[in-house]
């Protein structure tokens, strides 16, 4: 057993460090490796698993829309990124550079794709014509590029994967009817799913995407209290429709210009299912997004049939789940804090005895429960556990975000919930950037969005007194 507890005890605390448990937590599960090329990430295969359900679940939920999936190039012209001011203004301080092909110099340096706004842009100037072209509604899978100063695994990279939709339309109001609507799958998704409860909400002009008209956001609280974007989508208006010469003749014979959105969730969403479920034993795994739902362990395997029991059960939970067997050297105890340290919500355990008495043992990662069932009637308890596991998981993490969540009616009440406190802070606010600024600047606070679901706490802003216009959910954030 001591070599069991030592697998344990390479996790840091997250009470004691956070930061180190998360870095923890992503190493010595498996999910991630740095790599010689600074900022950038190995996902090994238990990392880029998860990743792949990701998308199989997001993919099918986008196809229900109506969206289509293309593939644009990686590099983009300098001359077309420069086409909208704000946009490249706002990722200039990231943008990777492309300056020879071979040992050639380049007539016309390109970067390296952080997005495709313009690339797309370029692409539906030349696709579309009339009404009868629109809307377009596609997506990307692919990896984009940030020169980002400071890196974590997931959450911050260089180089990572993601999906971008982008979207044109005939009308201010099918826009922002999209825009709507593909905020609402991610926030479907990540409840349904990923068992993270999300606020949705508008972002403020400070905060939104550069050349956007209007950005949208779901966002997330994690265990130690800090939120994270975990997905947005913007309306550009026809703002990029103009700067690219993007227009359709419509049903009178007129041009008028697109209007366009944009939408996208990423591997840092891998991250936020770390921080809003893990605990000091390593990852918890919502079971609809765990790659292995279900291990099987051989309980003193060299037993005359244990192993081929263990199989037996695999093979009959297969057809509906994910199962593997561990049937490794290793000794019980350290699969069991291996598995445990990986996520896997649960575990079959399957012995010399239990086999005597036509049983076998089921544990649930999230709360150690053991349950004791016939193997006659294993099936259907490793379906109504894995259910219950993904409604508990969810009610948790949506007790510890209302748990965390708090009003402050006055600056005195604001400052010291973020001095003393962890989490949302839910304050009245006036609608000047410079009272936004001012906010972060003397808290670390930022605005997270102006959700949807309005209350009024009171009739002035929180930080100078004038007249109130939204109230906000502010907090510090990844």
């Amino acid at each position: 057993m001591a070599k069991d507890k030592k697998l344990v005890e390479q996790i840091t605390s997250m009470e004691e460090d956070f930061a180190q448990w998360y870095t923890d937590v992503v190493t010595k599960a498996g999910l991630i490796d740095y790599t010689s090329v600074k900022g950038c990430m190995v996902l090994k295969p238990a990392g880029y698993a998860i990743w792949e359900l990701i998308q199989k679940q997001l993919d099918e939920r986008f196809k229900e829309t109506g969206v289509e999936n293309v593939y644009l190039p990686m590099f983009i012209p300098e001359s077309l990124l420069q086409k909208e001011k704000d946009h490249v203004e706002g990722f200039a301080p990231e943008v990777a550079w492309v300056t020879h092909g071979g040992l050639n110099p380049l007539q016309e340096r390109m970067c390296v794709r952080p997005t495709s706004e313009t690339l797309f842009c370029d692409f539906y100037s030349k696709e579309i014509e009339s009404y009868r072209d629109l809307p377009k509604v596609y997506n990307q899978w692919c990896s984009v590029v940030r020169w980002e100063k400071e890196t974590r695994p997931f959450l911050r990279s260089r180089e990572f994967l993601w999906q971008e939709g982008h979207t044109a339309h005939a009308t201010a109001d099918e826009a922002e009817e999209r825009t709507i609507q593909m905020l609402n799958v991610y926030a479907d998704f990540c409840e349904e799913v990923l068992a993270m409860p999300v606020i949705k909400g508008r972002k403020t002009d400070k905060e939104k995407f550069a050349g956007a008209e209007a950005t949208y956001t779901i966002e997330a609280l994690m265990h130690d209290g800090k939120a994270l974007q975990s997905g947005t989508s913007h309306n550009f208006g026809d703002g990029f429709a103009k700067a690219f010469g993007i227009q359709y003749t419509d049903k009178e014979n007129k041009l008028q210009y697109v209007h366009q959105t944009s939408w996208g969730m990423t591997t840092r969403l891998i991250g936020a299912i770390i921080m809003v479920h893990g605990d000091d034993s390593g990852l918890v795994l919502p079971p609809r997004i765990a790659p292995v739902q279900v291990m099987v362990v051989p309980i003193m395997q060299k037993k005359e049939g244990v192993l081929e029991k263990a199989d037996e059960i695999k093979s009959m939970l297969s057809a509906n789940y994910r199962v593997k067997v561990d049937a490794s050297d290793k000794n019980p105890g350290f699969k069991f804090a291996e598995q445990e340290m990986r996520g896997i919500p649960l575990r079959v355990e399957v012995g010399p005895k239990d086999i005597e008495a036509g049983q076998a043992v089921i544990v649930r990662r999230d709360t150690r429960e053991k349950t004791i069932v016939s193997f006659d009637e294993l099936e259907a308890k490793v379906g109504e556990l894995l259910e219950t596991m993904q409604k508990d998981m969810f009610e948790r993490a949506k007790a510890h975000r209302e748990a965390n969540t708090r009003t402050a009616a006055s600056w005195d009440e604001f400052t010291d919930i973020i001095n003393t406190k962890q989490g949302f802070i839910k304050a009245m606010w006036c609608g000047e950037e410079a009272c936004e600024t001012a906010i972060k600047d003397e808290t670390g606070a930022t605005t997270r969005c102006m959700p949807f679901e309005q209350e009024t706490l009171s009739d002035v802003c929180v930080h100078c007194g004038k007249p109130a216009k939204k109230m906000v959910y502010f907090g510090k954030a990844y």
